[in-house]
């Protein structure tokens, strides 16, 4: 067995926080890069490069690539041989303690906004904290503690959609899905997009594929040749949509499209579109313990 102290984890997660707000990722940065040299239009240009502008000005001046610095989402692969020790003085602290007191800590320490309400339709009190985070879970073989976070603005969020279409709608009736989720996000989801499509399981699984696509580099090939061809048919069909960059027309509507699948009833064909603003704000680290002696 594997230990991973409950301080290693609040530190990772904080780590995180702070890192994501205030960095735009280097396959996102290279994503828009190659974008510019692409885009036809001045404007569209004059937008990917002022965006260049605000990560370099993020990260000299630690202001967060948005005032929307997003409802924290993290993915956790736990290895069957992890241990995660709660602390003495907590004995009855989980994992799910220690990410949030990450969070807690990130968002205070670099002055992130928090929010977060604490009901959806009532009062909808802002917790304070930018917690409690999402958090999805799953045991995996192995030895370590992989944690991934996201920070889910709520402009792109806003405009996902999922539908549960018949098989017979087939590949056709996804493409239009994805297209039509497209084009009513428009300039409200902070284009150019990274996209998130998933593909079958069941209404609460195919939500979670299109998130979970989210967190491959947007640089990366689908493993298999059939969705491979699909992304890039899609994302090359979101461009000609001609959205462009910030909504105000260009070649560049979105830098990737990412799919991730599940097997699925025979009666079903679940689809779901998750959007990413063009921070898409992502970041993973790995924990390794100690053996526990």
């Amino acid at each position: 067995m594997v230990r991973i102290t409950y301080k290693d984890v609040v530190e990772a997660v904080r780590q995180l926080a702070v890192d994501v707000a205030f960095n735009l990722p280097a396959d996102v940065r290279r994503a828009i890069e190659t974008a510019i040299e692409a885009e036809s239009s001045p404007q569209g240009r004059e937008y990917l490069e002022q965006i260049l502008e605000n990560d370099r000005l993020a990260q000299r001046e630690k202001l967060p690539l948005c005032q929307d610095t997003g409802l924290a989402v993290l993915f956790v692969d736990q290895g069957n041989q992890v241990q995660v020790a709660a602390p003495a003085e907590h004995p009855e602290a989980t994992l799910t303690d220690a990410i949030n007191e990450g969070i807690r800590a990130g968002y205070e320490q670099a002055y992130l906004r928090k929010s977060v309400v604490a009901e959806p339709l009532n009062e909808r009190r802002n917790t304070g904290t930018n917690t409690p985070a999402i958090i999805h879970h799953r045991w995996v073989a192995g030895s370590e503690l992989t944690i991934s976070l996201l920070a889910k603005g709520g402009g792109a969020e806003n405009k996902s959609k999922l539908a549960m279409l018949k098989p017979s709608d087939g590949r056709e009736g996804v493409v239009d899905f994805v297209l039509d989720t497209l084009r009513l996000a428009g300039a409200d989801a902070c284009p150019p997009f990274v996209v998130g499509v998933g593909i079958g399981g069941d209404f609460e699984t195919v939500g979670l594929l299109a998130k979970r696509a989210l967190l491959r580099k947007i640089d990366s090939a689908h493993p298999d040749k059939y969705y491979r061809q699909l992304e890039n048919e899609l994302l090359g069909k979101i461009n000609a949509l001609k959205i462009g960059p910030q909504g105000m027309g260009g070649d560049t509507t979105a830098l990737a499209v990412l799919i991730e699948t599940a097997p699925c009833h025979i009666a079903s064909l679940p689809v779901a579109v998750n959007i990413e603003c063009h921070s898409h704000r992502h970041r993973s680290v790995t924990l390794r313990g100690g053996e526990d002696g």
